[in-house]
């Protein structure tokens, strides 16, 4: 698997080429602190705690197809962290009020 970041409106978004499956997978958590504009990766978080949550409740596709992969984080460990493709990231953008 290799691992990179990718720049999204000035933000880095990891993500990891999985080559077994030609796949792209990207932090949830970092698209999701983009997209609300959060500036502290903690409450970017917890919303994404929520929203899980919420999308779990109402028996959505999409919190199911998130995976769990080891990504770095700024401290320079590595965390299981729930990463989407590109296809189930769009979905789960529809969910964020805009």
């Amino acid at each position: 698997m290799n691992i990179s970041a990718a720049q999204f409106d000035g933000k880095d978004i990891r993500r990891v080429y999985d080559e077994a499956s030609e796949t792209w997978w990207f932090s949830v958590v970092d698209v999701v602190q983009v997209l609300t504009q959060q500036t502290d990766y903690q409450a970017a978080r917890n919303y994404w705690k929520v929203l899980k949550n919420r999308l779990t409740k109402e028996g959505s596709q999409s919190v199911t197809t998130c995976n769990r992969l080891k990504l770095p984080a700024s401290d320079g460990k590595s965390y299981l962290t729930d990463v989407a493709t590109a296809e189930t990231l769009l979905r789960l953008v529809q969910s964020i009020p805009s």
